[in-house]
């Protein structure tokens, strides 16, 4: 027998408890880190994002990325969230900056939604931002701020530090895959000329962006030299070769679109 439906079955579900609960409307599927697109790589996704917005805005050319066990920090060197606003723009749904696009005209996310997710789906989440040598710190678990904001001096270089381990309680017993995390990197270098990645110690860069990416994925030379275009915020590399299959690597607005949509469609004709 159906449950009579009355006042008491509606409920209100705070911003950390609705992410716990449907984690797969904010990063997709959980996984344990066997898959490219499980989880815990859209939760680095989604902070790198961050630090790719700063750069595309001429702030910080270096983004360091470190990992131990199951936990992940990220450093850049970009312009550092408001001090004043900083525990807001890390758990606050639907807040940031990226609506005023005086401060970000080129950004890869403007939903106010991803850092969040990252808080929310970990089980400790720490994050700090320098703006001209002060700092402030905030601990979180499962986006539950632990204590109050901590604010100090520091002769730190200006930017972001965000670091966090992802929740055992849902994403089980995971692992990363440094192949599927360098990937992941490529991407981001070969769209950001200029920009340098530093994984672990690892440093990855591009100097001739989608050339090199196309370089680095031909088995065989091509019939022709690559032709290789760049003009403001279009480019595009492209060559033949004698192999019966066609391969593309189409992207927009600094995301690997692996299902192509319009823009490739729009190539092809």
């Amino acid at each position: 027998m159906t449950a009579q439906y009355t006042e008491e079955h509606i409920r209100t579900l705070e911003w950390r408890e609705h992410i716990r609960k449907r984690p797969g409307m904010y990063i997709g599927k959980l996984g344990d880190g066997s898959s490219r697109d499980d989880g815990i790589y859209i939760l680095l996704k989604e902070v790198l994002d961050n630090s790719i917005d700063e750069f595309m805005m001429g702030f910080g050319k270096t983004i360091e990325i470190n990992i131990h066990e199951k936990s992940i920090q990220v450093r850049d060197y970009g312009r550092g969230i408001p001090l004043g606003k900083m525990v807001e723009a890390a758990s606050r749904m639907n807040t940031g900056a990226k609506y005023d696009s005086k401060v970000f005209k080129k950004s890869v996310g403007l939903n106010g939604v991803g850092i969040k997710a990252v808080n929310a789906l970990s089980s400790r989440f720490e994050i700090q931002s320098i703006r001209e040598g002060k700092m402030k710190s905030a601990d979180f678990e499962a986006g539950e701020l632990l204590e109050q904001a901590r604010d100090s001096k520091t002769e730190l270089a200006n930017g972001t530090i965000v670091s966090f381990i992802p929740d055992k309680e849902l994403f089980g017993n995971y692992h990363y895959i440094l192949e599927y995390i360098e990937a992941l990197i490529k991407n981001y270098i070969y769209l950001n000329a200029g920009l340098t990645i530093i994984l672990n110690g690892v440093k990855y860069q591009s100097k001739n962006g989608l050339l090199d990416l196309l370089n680095e994925n031909m088995d065989n030379e091509g019939l022709y030299p690559i032709i290789h275009l760049r003009n403001g915020d279009i480019e595009l590399a492209m060559t033949h070769g004698n192999q019966y299959t066609d391969e593309y690597f189409p992207f927009v607005n600094g995301q690997h679109t692996a299902q192509g949509r319009t823009h490739l469609v729009a190539f092809k004709e």
